[in-house]
């Protein structure tokens, strides 16, 4: 199983692409078409929907819609809980995160990202918390260096 691609969506706030066969014209359309198809359905709705060749699983968290473009055989309830694992380790090191949180720290929003080439690398919160730790530690002494 292969996500390929990330979006964070209220307004655009985040794009991760991990198929690199996407012109950026096609990113673009995609981006729009998506975003505007999941912004425009009513909450009871399910959260999988069809967009071409691909399924599209979404899930929302107040105002921002974090959604991912999966291949049409792959496991969409896989994928809400990737996407709610990625909340809970955004939420836990934001300490209660927010949009605002995401726009201005989207370094380590993308850092903070589970996945690597479409895959899971870490399913446990206090390993990658635990790793964000250590990475921010490293870079505060190479700061301290200079």
């Amino acid at each position: 199983m292969a996500i390929k691609f990330i979006l964070l969506v209220s307004r655009i706030r985040l794009t991760k692409w991990f198929a690199s066969d996407w012109t950026n014209k096609e990113k673009a359309k995609t981006v729009k078409e998506v975003s505007q198809t999941v912004l425009s359905r009513r909450t009871k709705m399910c959260n999988v929907l069809e967009y071409k060749d691909y399924k599209v699983v979404y899930r929302r968290y107040a105002s921002l819609f974090f959604i991912a473009g999966i291949d049409s055989d792959d496991n969409e309830l896989l994928v809400l809980e990737i996407i709610h694992r990625y909340v809970e380790v955004l939420d836990k090191w934001f300490l209660n995160v927010c949009e605002l949180d995401i726009i201005f720290n989207f370094q380590q929003a993308y850092t903070i990202m589970l996945l690597i080439g479409g895959e899971l690398q870490e399913s446990s919160k206090r390993a990658a918390i635990n790793t964000l730790k250590r990475m921010e530690e490293t870079e505060k002494a190479e700061l301290a260096a200079m």
